[in-house]
């Protein structure tokens, strides 16, 4: 078993997310960037909890030791 953290990457919302109401993303995924391999989670905005929803997708490190590299958070 490796001692591998996730590494969190910062990125501005997508065109297509802001249309679409989005306020915030978290993509787990093993490349720097959103693929195919990647989980993704979206806050919309009005949605209930979303203090709460925010803080658990930024709370990455269930995922230390897994496949997963990368935490790529959108906002």
């Amino acid at each position: 078993m490796s001692n591998s953290k996730i590494i969190k990457v910062y990125k501005e919302l997508t065109k297509d997310q802001k249309a679409r109401g989005v306020i915030f993303s978290s993509t787990l995924s093993v490349n720097k960037t959103e693929g195919k391999d990647g989980v993704m989670h979206e806050i919309v905005e009005g949605q209930p909890d979303e203090g709460v929803q925010r803080a658990r997708l930024l709370d990455d490190s269930f995922f230390n030791d897994s496949h997963f590299n990368y935490n790529v958070v959108r906002r």
